[in-house]
C-alpha cells in the first residue's frame, strides 16, 4: 500500500512559480511511475505529466511542456512538480498519484494511488 500527500500549492500571480511535493509512504513507491493531473472545477480530470520509476523519462501534456518539470528523489520517497510562468488557465486542484509500473501513463484510471489533491491559484 502507498499513501501519498502533495504539498505546496497556494496563491501566486501569473508568471510566478510554485513547486509541488508529493510524498509517499511505503518502499514500493520506489518502483512506482508517478503522475501529475490536475482538475479545474466543472472539468474532468487532465493529464499533467508523470516521470518513470527510476526518474529516467518524463512525459508531459502539450499545455504545459516547457513550463514544468517533474523530477522524483527516491531517497526521500518524494515526487516533485515544478511550475514556472504560471498562467491563470493553470488554476486547479492538482493530484499526484503513483502507478504500479516502472512506465507512467496518460490516463487516471490506470493508477493505483491518488494524494488528497493541493489547490493552485494562479491570478491574473
Amino acid at each position: 500500500q502507498v499513501q501519498l500527500v502533495e504539498s505546496g500549492g497556494g496563491l501566486v500571480q501569473a508568471g510566478g512559480s510554485l513547486r509541488l511535493s508529493c510524498t509517499a509512504s511505503g518502499r514500493t513507491f520506489r518502483s512506482c511511475a508517478g503522475g501529475w493531473f490536475r482538475q479545474a472545477p466543472g472539468k474532468e480530470r487532465q493529464f499533467v505529466g508523470f516521470i518513470t520509476s527510476t526518474g529516467g523519462i518524463t512525459n508531459y501534456a502539450d499545455s504545459v511542456k516547457g513550463r514544468f518539470t517533474i523530477s522524483r528523489d527516491n531517497a526521500k520517497n518524494t515526487v516533485y512538480l515544478q511550475m514556472n510562468s504560471l498562467k491563470p488557465e493553470d488554476t486547479a486542484v492538482y493530484y499526484c498519484a503513483a502507478r504500479r509500473s516502472d512506465w507512467g501513463s496518460r490516463m487516471p484510471n490506470e493508477y493505483d494511488y491518488w494524494g488528497q489533491g493541493t489547490q493552485v491559484t494562479v491570478s491574473s
